[in-house]
């Protein structure tokens, strides 16, 4: 494998019933920086049936060319022909850096492509780099210049790995949604669009979709939200979750949890926050009867302001809040509430 030739950082564009998904715009927007420095532009790879539409979106978000790959056998998502379809791009046009969001689709599919063009891939990244690898220089051992770290989780979050791929390219990572920001949409603003399609021949890999069956959620998705009002164990019971719900709909908010709170089957998983949950930013944070695991906080530390209302003064989430309230939360929340809520009837009158 000749290093040299691979050559700029590309992303895959997930798109669902012909709507790209919004981790797709996140990794243009963190591809970008990386290009930068490694003086080279940025690739969306969008794949699906009748897409070729989706890709001027792509370039309002930032992206510098859009290689379209369209076939009636992409139409669903499929691990096999999605992999055939993301590995030929990869073996013709030679990426340096190729990133994937880790999503349901893209842990399916990341390490299929990456096996299928022999490199390595480093799963649920909550930061990218261009630096040198080794971190520091090692007697006897080259460091590399302009590779790509990538910092992930590890050991169940109690410790941050810094990863890289020196030897083989692409350097391939699947990124978490709502860790990377977008950049601001440009209206108008144009990627060089080229289609390329290696040939789909149905094999016995090729699954058949007998059925599609949607799941109506009324669960609000919380990473879209502005204001969380997330509760962790302190809170006591699901009943006392009422409290916070009350805030929630005082401040304008969405209620979401910790980890310990799905596990007691007091939430559904949707709310979730955290390191096995979903990764957040929105401007304001509560965390109520949260003890602030690093589990959590690398699902929350992003948010513009976090308030931490907690019995215990040593609690960790003190340690990343921007305001914290030491007592009982079933007296703070309450009155908190009403106050929200005659400031609201004042500003009316």
């Amino acid at each position: 494998m000749s290093l040299a030739e691979y050559k700029g950082v590309y992303v895959f564009a997930q798109q669902v019933d012909n709507q790209i998904s919004s981790i797709a715009f996140e990794l243009i927007g963190k591809g970008k920086d990386l290009a930068k420095d490694l003086g080279t532009t940025v690739t969306a790879v969008l794949i699906g049936s009748g897409v070729k539409g989706l890709a001027d979106e792509l370039g309002e978000y930032g992206a510098d060319k859009v290689i379209v790959v369209d076939d009636p056998e992409l139409k669903e998502y499929r691990t096999e022909p999605y992999t055939h379809a993301l590995a030929s791009v990869i073996e013709k046009y030679k990426p340096d850096v190729f990133l994937i969001g880790a999503t349901a689709i893209g842990r399916d599919l990341g390490p299929r492509v990456c096996a299928r063009v022999h490199t390595g891939l480093t799963a649920d990244c909550t930061q990218l780099d261009i630096g040198d690898f080794p971190l520091v220089e090692t007697a006897g051992k080259e460091q590399k210049h302009n590779q790509l770290l990538m910092t992930r989780p590890a050991f169940g979050g109690n410790t941050i790995a810094t990863i890289a791929c020196p030897e083989f390219r692409p350097q391939m990572a699947t990124v978490r949604p709502g860790v990377m920001q977008k950049l601001p949409k440009e209206a108008g603003r144009k990627a060089e669009v080229e289609e390329f399609n290696p040939g789909f021949t149905p094999n016995d890999k090729y699954v058949e979709i007998v059925e599609i069956v949607k799941a109506v959620s009324n669960v609000a998705d919380i990473m879209d939200a502005k204001i969380l009002v997330s509760g962790g164990r302190g809170v006591g019971s699901p009943e006392n979750f009422k409290i916070l719900e009350e805030l929630a709909e005082a401040i304008g908010g969405t209620v979401s949890c910790s980890r310990a709170v799905v596990d007691a089957g007091w939430k559904p998983k949707d709310l979730q926050v955290g390191q096995t949950g979903k990764t957040v930013r929105p401007h304001v944070y509560f965390a109520i009867g949260i003890s602030g695991a690093i589990q959590h906080v690398a699902g929350m530390e992003e948010a513009d302001i976090i308030i931490a209302i907690n019995k215990d003064e040593s609690a960790p989430i003190f340690d990343v809040a921007d305001y914290g309230v030491v007592g009982d939360l079933n007296k703070i929340v309450p009155v908190l509430t009403q106050k929200i809520k005659e400031a609201k009837a004042a500003a009316t009158k």
